[in-house]
């Protein structure tokens, strides 16, 4: 009996264990099971497909996964549970850096990446190059459009695996640019809010309506500057460069988070108007740079961090008037040693080093016509192209000439920018074709490097009503400024 009963488990055991290991082997499962495989489609490079077999050599897979892309114009998300979305890269469209062109359709931007010809990824934007929008759309500025977006698309056979895919990929991946990592500052050129328009203002009342055409835009950067050149009083009026205290509106309309003083009218209604300005300024947020209640505190550099970037921006006055040497306001007046010695300072932190300079101004402006006389940027007293030419040499990446009131020409330099004359965007010099428009910059910091300054141009009228340029007028603009560059 007993040997019966033994002979019956070892019987069910035998059978249990042929059953179990049965299922196992039809069923690809437990002892029987084979590990996953990688799997690539057609279009996957054989350089990519080795690195990827050479991620996941040592890790142990319940099923297939196969490896595929997707390129997509805008931010692409996996179906389905058993899809993994990992973005690879980024591609933009670019041109050189005097490119005239503003923007590209979709169609140009599709002919191009096909071709791969004038495409990048932003990993390798620079300042030497030119990024363009598609269709008005400016990928550093949206982020999600303007751009290829290049994803691996991993399938799963087995959902178990998700986790582990993600352990092994999510390593390798790059960071790309977002508004959390991108710094945008826009520079704009000389604002000065008196005479004419301090008639118009007892007109309007509002000093938004000066800048209610381009307030949106300016306002839209996380940094936004201008030069300007008059301090608020009481004596304002229709015949000096002083401003109506209304005009505050017109500034903080426009988001500025920068007002830099190496004018040289911020002294015309007196010392104590042009301390109280700067007071005001501060009282709003809103930094100075360039000038100051005295000659110490206007050499002080502006030390901008954020996003993972620091900038420092240098401002001078160069033999304009209105500079201070001792204990009196007025702005910071230019010293090349002292320059170099600052740029040295900055560039050793590792900072980006913008330099702004209020240099002597040309007027030999026609009423009749816009001439390129005050365009090339040694039409004016001085050595204006050597100057600004040295500050690179001294190790600045941009320079910009803040006092122009006609719009001079731009150059890369050694790969560095500069830019010899902004123009006017708030003043009232309507008599005068050349002096009614300016060119605006965003530079866009990112990784702690420059990597793109965008142009943009304004125009006002007799209106006084400041707007954009249309990318038409702005490509006429550019051309215009081209003509004027010495080689």
């Amino acid at each position: 009996m007993r040997k019966k009963i033994l002979v019956g488990i070892l019987c069910f055991l035998f059978t249990g264990t042929l059953v179990f290991f049965g299922i196992q082997f039809v069923t690809k499962t437990g002892f029987f099971r084979k590990p996953g495989d990688l799997l690539f489609a057609e279009s996957f490079l054989d350089s990519d497909s080795e690195r990827y077999r050479g991620l996941f050599e040592e890790t142990e897979l319940r099923g297939n996964i196969t490896f595929s892309y997707v390129n997509s114009d805008s931010p692409w998300t996996p179906s389905n549970d058993s899809e993994l979305g990992f973005l690879v890269d980024v591609f933009v469209p670019i041109g050189d850096f005097y490119e005239t062109k503003t923007s590209i359709t979709s169609d140009e931007f599709e002919e191009m990446y096909a071709s791969g010809k004038d495409i990048v990824s932003v990993k390798n934007l620079a300042p030497t190059n030119k990024l363009l929008a598609v269709d008005n759309n400016y990928y550093l500025d949206s982020f999600d459009s303007g751009a290829k977006f290049k994803y691996l698309r991993i399938e799963l056979a087995d959902l178990r695996d998700k986790e582990t895919v993600e352990s092994v990929i999510q390593p390798t991946l790059s960071s790309f640019p977002d508004k959390t990592s991108v710094l945008s500052f826009a520079q704009t050129g000389v604002t000065a809010l008196g005479r004419a328009l301090n008639t118009k203002m007892n007109e309007v009342g509002d000093g938004r309506y000066f800048s209610e055409k381009i307030a949106s835009f300016l306002g839209s950067f996380d940094l936004t500057h201008t030069s300007n050149e008059s301090s608020f009083s009481e004596r304002a009026n229709g015949a000096n460069i002083c401003s109506d205290e209304r005009f505050i509106d017109t500034l903080t309309s426009i988001g500025l988070d920068v007002v830099e003083l190496t004018g040289n009218h911020n002294l015309d209604c007196g010392a104590e108007d042009a301390i109280n300005t700067i007071d005001k300024y501060e009282m709003l947020g809103i930094k100075v740079v360039g000038g100051g209640r005295n000659a110490e505190e206007a050499a002080i550099p502006l030390a901008i961090s954020q996003k993972g970037n620091s900038v420092t921006v240098l401002a001078y006055n160069q033999s304009t008037g209105g500079a201070t040497t001792d204990n009196t306001p007025g702005a910071n007046q230019y010293d090349e040693e002292d320059a170099k010695a600052r740029i040295s300072e900055a560039k050793a932190r590792g900072d980006t080093v913008i330099v702004d300079m209020q240099y002597y101004e040309c007027a030999e402006y026609d009423t009749s016509m816009e001439t390129l006389t005050c365009t090339y940027a040694d039409s004016s007293a001085g050595d204006q192209v050597g100057t600004f030419r040295s500050l690179i040499d001294f190790g600045a990446d941009v320079v910009v000439g803040t006092s122009a009131h006609q719009t001079q020409t731009f150059e890369n330099y050694n790969g560095s920018q500069i830019y010899y004359g902004l123009g006017n965007i708030f003043f009232d010099q309507v008599w005068w074709p050349g002096t009614t428009k300016s060119l605006g910059l965003v530079h866009y910091f990112w990784n702690g490097k420059l990597i793109q300054t965008r142009k943009f141009g304004t125009i006002y009228d007799d209106t006084f009503q400041t707007r954009l340029m249309t990318d038409d007028e702005l490509e006429t603009f550019i051309k215009w400024l081209n003509s004027a560059r010495s080689e």
